[in-house]
């Protein structure tokens, strides 16, 4: 990973979970790292100098960028990995509640894209790597709108991979299911509970319960970051993890039918 050396990455949310485990894997690999979080990270990830922005302000965007360029004249790699969850029934959540995901989830990714695109096609090179999820390939039950944003990333990202190709820049999306950090903790609650989907939603946040422990370390997925980063001819996905790969698999080859009844068994919902 030696040639590595010079390169610069950018990682957006790198403070805790997969954004840390990634900064701190491509630190290991040999670029030098960028890590953003919306304030100031009290405990920064090793060898990851960490920058404040929020991604849902153009302005704090474009001052991130233009603070990299200025110190090392170039960006490598952008690795889109901020974001926020929400876990409820779809007519839990107002309008103005869905708006506010999307602009970090979605449109956050895009203001930080346009930001370094345009020193990367100078260059004629770059990666640019956005954590997606399983759930941008196979939408669960309680998760419309986290699912509706991350099947619109996948869709946004393929597109820009088509378009920026001939300038020697690459697009791929990073597929994880299950993994071990507080995201789901610190996620949205909805802002308009339905008395109905009480218990639904209960049983969903149990599943949650009982999976979380066992699901892969944020490491499983910052290791296809890094793998992403460096193919010779990277894929435009990747899954991370077995249970990530197992589903994609299915989702595939398994008659709709069956999927569909084993998707409503594993979220403990009446087949």
């Amino acid at each position: 990973m030696s040639t590595l050396s010079g390169r610069t990455a950018i990682v957006t949310g790198a403070s805790s979970g997969i954004g840390r485990a990634t900064a701190e894997a491509l630190a290991r690999a040999g670029y030098t790292v960028f890590g953003t979080s919306r304030s100031k990270a009290r405990n920064s990830p090793t060898q990851v100098s960490m920058l404040t922005c929020d991604v849902t302000d153009g302005a704090s965007v474009s001052a991130l960028v233009s603070a990299v360029l200025a110190q090392t004249g170039r960006i490598d790699l952008l690795v889109n990995n901020a974001g926020v969850g929400l876990l409820g029934g779809a007519e839990e959540s107002s309008v103005a509640q869905v708006q506010a995901l999307f602009d970090v989830n979605l449109f956050g990714v895009i203001r930080m894209t346009n930001a370094v695109l345009p020193s990367m096609r100078r260059r004629g090179q770059g990666r640019i790597v956005n954590i997606g999820s399983i759930l941008g390939l196979v939408p669960a039950p309680y998760s419309a709108h986290y699912s509706a944003v991350k099947h619109a990333l996948e869709g946004y990202s393929e597109s820009l991979d088509h378009e920026v190709r001939a300038f020697n820049i690459r697009v791929s999306v990073i597929e994880p299911a299950f993994v071990r950090t507080v995201f789901d903790q610190n996620g949205i609650e909805p802002d308009s509970l339905v008395e109905e989907y009480d218990r639904a939603r209960a049983g969903v946040k149990a599943l949650l319960a009982d999976v979380m422990p066992k699901a892969d370390r944020p490491e499983v997925v910052a290791d296809v970051v890094v793998k992403a980063a460096t193919d010779a001819r990277p894929r435009r996905r990747y899954t991370a993890g077995k249970a990530a790969r197992q589903v994609s698999l299915l989702r595939r080859f398994a008659p709709a039918e069956m999927f569909d009844k084993t998707l409503r068994k594993q979220f403990r919902l009446p087949v």
